[in-house]
């Protein structure tokens, strides 16, 4: 297939439903940080490359990047309500029954950084699904919770659009 006709589809189909790029970035960012389901949908290297698509689409920054922020917080505030309400049961829930070396890289950078890890571990790859479930199991209050689970979004969302909706008019068009 001509990578131009599949780079011209793309962004028509893109355009023509740019209403929904909001919703669809808000799904693809619950699901990379839900627990559980963060671990089977690889969506990063999608996520960066979906900022470039969206500056070709003519789609604004700020809409994309709410949607993100959204879709990311809510995955993290569900994670930390399982860990809170099922506690260390969560843990032999698969997949994470399956990698209990995830499960105790999370609890060390948890113990270790506290509060911070909630905020630093949504840039930790395979940590990033299962800090938000481990701070509701360490039961870390609610208050702190989200706002270190607000600001690490907002911050996220913008490093992981950013790259390529500034990029995209430089290098692909």
């Amino acid at each position: 297939m001509d990578i131009e006709l599949w780079k011209n589809s793309v962004l028509e189909f893109v355009q023509a439903h740019q209403a929904y790029a909001p919703f669809v970035l808000a799904l693809m960012t619950f699901g990379e940080s839900l627990a559980f389901v963060s671990l089977l949908l690889p969506t990063m290297t999608i996520l960066i490359a979906v900022g470039f698509v969206l500056a070709a689409a003519d789609i604004p920054f700020w809409q994309a990047w709410a949607g993100a922020v959204v879709g990311a917080f809510l995955g993290n505030w569900v994670s930390y309500a399982i860990g809170k309400r099922y506690k260390k049961a969560a843990y032999g829930v698969w997949p994470l029954s399956r990698n209990p070396k995830l499960i105790v890289r999370g609890e060390d950078f948890f113990q270790r950084f506290g509060p911070w890890a909630v905020f630093l571990g949504r840039f930790f790859g395979p940590i990033r699904a299962v800090i938000a479930l481990i701070a509701g199991i360490f039961l870390m209050p609610g208050v702190l919770f989200q706002a270190a689970n607000l600001a690490s979004a907002s911050v996220w969302a913008f490093v992981i659009l950013a790259p390529g909706a500034g990029l995209a008019e430089y290098l692909l068009w």
